[in-house]
């Protein structure tokens, strides 16, 4: 009896590391040791004591995926293509709050050279109706450029 509970808890073991190996990891759990031992129904200490093989396998080729293809865990992968994302987006905020700023000092600048022309405009106005030094010039007819 005590090699069936065996037997059965080493295959138990390896059926819940082929799931975790292929990406089906259940919903609050890890690929990693600790939800082998959960999804397999076998304690963490029995694992370590009974079924360091397994364990040993499991780390190889969990390491092995990490190398070729990442990571194993999909919503890792996902958690760390987001990661990257949220960084690349909070760089673009800063080019963008940087811009803002940029424009509203041109902003600034052009509404007071706008005041000042406005104020030239209205002082030489006042100059030409009072009478004073300020001559009318002849306007000549605008020709395109080249005749």
């Amino acid at each position: 009896m005590p090699n069936d509970r065996h037997a059965n808890a080493e295959s138990r073991l390896k059926a819940a590391m082929d799931q975790l190996m292929a990406g089906d990891i259940p919903e609050g759990l890890r690929c990693d040791i600790k939800s082998l031992s959960i999804l397999a129904a076998v304690p963490r200490a029995t694992l370590y004591r009974t079924y360091p093989h397994i364990k040993e396998e499991f780390e190889n080729r969990l390491g092995r995926a990490r190398e070729v293809t990442g990571e194993p865990d999909p919503r890792l992968a996902q958690i760390d293509r987001l990661r990257g994302e949220v960084a690349s987006l909070k760089g673009r905020v800063s080019r963008m709050k940087q811009e803002a700023i940029e424009a509203a000092e041109f902003k600034t600048l052009a509404l007071s050279r706008l005041a000042e022309q406005h104020d030239e405009i209205q002082r030489l106005r006042v100059a030409l109706e009072s009478g004073g030094n300020i001559r009318t010039l002849p306007v000549r007819a605008h020709t395109a450029p080249g005749q």
